[in-house]
Formats: structure tokens, C-alpha cells, sequence
């Protein structure tokens, strides 16, 4: 793997750990802005919904742009907004500066995947892919606990201030170890939007916000579930988020090891094995070793969907990848977003704090369903497989346009 990845998988690591780390310092910012810890929470919402909005309008406004230069001003914009977050003297400019940094991450993500892809052989995309969200997968391990206890010893202040360093050398290290990898000739915004004509670049979207988001219908109310109904201390949730993490960075190196060799076998396994663990977590649940066994699965399972599903929007966008890429990277905070909501739908109906594991079930059910729709269309059409025409010499393919 080039070095260059390294590069794209330390901005991918900063960007994990801003997402993720407010949830851990929510009572430290309420407190120290004199706001209610539901009022606090817009940091997350609003962080969410930038991302969804982002990254189509930061993509978009980058077309004429070469992607490495739009990869730097992505994470210049990313330390700015940690900035802004850092030395925020009231809530408003806190929110704003989440929202700021939110703007680059899902045009970095999606600008990142396109070039992983380009900076190897056509059978290593999906590993390529993997390497760039390890850095996301392994901030959830190192990044983000680290930063809740340094935020929770220090101020909170100071992890916004690490993080933007940590965007610093994320640039620094694109600029120095990516490539100027030639703009696409002739691709144009109007191009980059016909890729959403295409039936299954769709699919593999909707497959995004459903397959994930059951992930989400679970771990966003892990807390209650594990403190109330698995009987754990309240200072047990943090390995217990540690343990996810891990579990999302083995599924995130298998799932780019073989969805390079059996993209569509690899889905179908991964989201009906989710489906059928976040089903059985309404059970399991009730004891420590099982919760935390299956704690461990979802994250595998949920973050093993992540490089096939973004593979199969590059493979099916071929001809303008990279606004299908960044908006793909928004249907998984869209994900999050619906299931968090379907989640604490249930929750208030009094059926108790287990009941969004059926969510997260029907959710990944339902992605594994349109899984089964996409290659049946896939068939019916007689359109070689991505991976069969990726192994085709350079110079034998013919360019597929949308």
C-alpha cells in the first residue's frame, strides 16, 4: 500500500475523533456553557447534519478543483472549524465551529476514497479503501477515548486544540505524500450528477443508510442498555465503547481483504449476519459477557459494509465518481441520524431500552433485501460485475458512461 494512504488515513483518524468525542464531553461543554446536556446534544445533531449537507456542496464547489489541492483545503477548513470549537466564548460559536469542521467530512471522505482507488491496482480498490477508514475505525479505539479522558483531566478545550493539530499533520502529510493525480478530462458537475441516474448507485445508498444506520439503532442508546439492563458500572461504558471500536476496525481490514475477491457474497454475509446479532442483542443484553461479545460483532459487522458499499458507488459511478462518493459518506450520518430517532421512537413508547435492536434488525434486514434486488437487476441487465471488469488490463477496458 502506498504511503500516501497513511496520509489520507491520519486525516480520516482526526475526523473520527472530532465526530465521535463530544458524546464523551457533552456534560463538561453543557457545564461550562451553562446549557442543558439535550441542548448540548445539537453538537452532535448539528455536526450530523452538516455532514449529510456537505458533502454534496463541498464536492460540488471542488469539480474544477485538482483532488489533492481539495483534499488539503478540506482539513485547512477541518482545523479551522476544531479551532473555532477550541476557543469558542459562547455555545452559538461552538455549534458553528462543529458545523464548520462537519463541512469537510464527508467531501473528504468521498474525494479520499476516489483517490485510495486511483493509487492502486484495479483488484486492490476495496483494500485501498479500508486502509483510508482505518484511520476513522482506529480513532474510535485510541482517538476518541483518549480525547474524553484529556478532555475530562484538562478541559475539553484542549482536546478541539489536539484534534486540529492532528488536521495539521493530516495536511501536511497529504501535501508531501499524495500524488497530483490528473483531473478526469471532460467530467463536469452535470456528469458527476448523472451518476445518480443509475439505478444501482442508489441501491448501494439506500444499502448505506439502512446497513448502518441498524448499527446505530443500537449504539446510540448503548449506555442505558448496558448500565440498566446489563447491570454494568456507568464507568464500564467507555471500554465497552473501546471494544467497539476494535470490533469496527477488524470488520473494516476483512471486509477490504475480500471485497476485492466477492463484493456482493461479502454484503450478503455481512448485513444478514448484523440483522440476525442485532435481533439477538434484545437477548443477550441481559448479561455482561454476551452484551459484550455482541458489542464486539455489530462493530465488525456494521463497519464491514462500509468498503464494499463504497466500492460498489466508485465501481457503478465509474465515469464521475467522486459527488456519488462524498454523498454516499452522508447517507451513512443520514443513517445515524434515522435509526438515533427510530431508536428513541421505541424507547418512548415504553418498550424498553432493548427495543432499538429490533430497529437495528429490520433496518439490516431490509439492506440485505435491496442487497438481493441490486444483483438480481445486476443479472437481468447482463452487465459484467465490477470486479470481473476491474480485472480486465487498462488498456483492454472500455469506459462505461452513466
Amino acid at each position: 500500500m502506498p504511503l500516501a494512504l497513511l496520509a489520507l488515513a491520519i486525516g480520516a483518524f482526526g475526523i473520527g475523533t472530532t465526530e465521535f468525542v463530544i458524546m464523551g464531553l457533552l456534560p463538561e461543554v453543557a457545564g461550562d456553557f451553562g446549557v442543558s446536556i439535550p441542548t448540548a446534544g445539537f453538537l452532535v445533531t448539528g455536526y450530523a447534519l452538516g455532514v449529510v449537507l456537505g458533502a454534496p456542496l463541498m464536492t460540488a464547489l471542488g469539480t474544477r478543483i485538482p483532488r489533492k489541492r481539495m483534499l488539503m483545503l478540506l482539513m485547512g477548513l477541518f482545523v479551522v472549524g476544531n479551532l473555532l470549537s477550541a476557543v469558542a466564548p459562547v455555545f452559538g460559536v461552538m455549534l458553528a465551529g462543529r458545523v464548520v469542521a462537519s463541512l469537510a467530512h464527508g467531501a473528504f471522505f468521498g474525494i479520499g476514497s476516489v483517490v485510495a482507488a486511483e493509487l492502486v491496482a484495479p483488484e486492490k480498490k476495496a483494500g485501498a479503501i479500508a486502509m483510508m477508514f482505518s484511520g476513522l475505525t482506529v480513532a474510535n479505539v485510541i482517538g476518541v477515548p483518549l480525547g474524553t479522558l484529556v478532555g475530562q483531566a484538562i478541559g475539553w478545550r484542549i482536546t478541539f486544540v489536539i484534534v486540529a493539530v492532528l488536521g495539521v499533520v493530516g495536511l501536511f502529510g497529504i501535501a508531501k505524500l499524495v500524488p497530483d493525480l490528473p483531473k478526469p478530462e471532460g467530467v463536469r458537475l452535470r456528469d458527476e450528477i448523472g451518476a445518480f441516474r443509475n439505478v444501482q448507485v442508489l441501491l448501494a445508498m439506500a444499502m448505506t443508510v439502512l446497513g448502518f444506520g441498524g448499527v446505530f439503532a443500537a449504539i446510540t442508546y448503548i449506555t442505558p442498555m448496558m448500565t440498566d439492563v446489563a447491570g454494568y458500572a456507568d464507568s464500564s461504558v467507555t471500554w465497552l465503547l473501546v471494544l467497539f471500536g476494535i470490533g469496527m476496525v477488524g470488520g473494516n481490514l476483512v471486509a477490504g481483504r475480500f471485497a476485492d475477491r466477492a463484493l456482493m457474497p461479502m454484503l450478503y454475509v455481512t448485513l444478514g449476519s448484523l440483522a440476525l446479532v442485532l435481533g439477538l442483542f434484545t437477548l443477550t443484553a441481559h448479561n455482561k459477557v454476551a452484551a459484550a461479545v455482541t458489542v464486539l460483532l455489530i462493530g465488525a459487522l456494521g463497519f464491514a459494509t462500509v468498503p464494499p458499499l463504497q466500492k460498489r458507488v466508485l465501481d457503478h459511478a465509474s465515469g464521475a465518481p467522486t459527488l456519488a462518493s462524498a454523498v454516499n459518506i452522508g447517507a451513512f450520518n443520514l443513517g445515524n441520524a434515522l435509526s438515533a430517532w427510530l431508536g428513541g421512537l421505541v424507547i418512548s413508547a415504553g418498550l424498553g431500552y432493548t427495543a432499538p435492536n429490533w430497529v437495528g434488525a429490520v433496518l439490516a434486514a431490509s439492506a440485505l433485501v435491496l442487497a438481493f434486488v441490486s444483483a438480481a437487476l445486476e443479472r437481468r441487465s447482463g452487465a459484467p460485475s465490477p470486479i470481473v471488469a476491474s480485472a480486465a488490463p487498462v488498456e483492454q477496458r472500455t469506459p462505461v458512461h452513466h
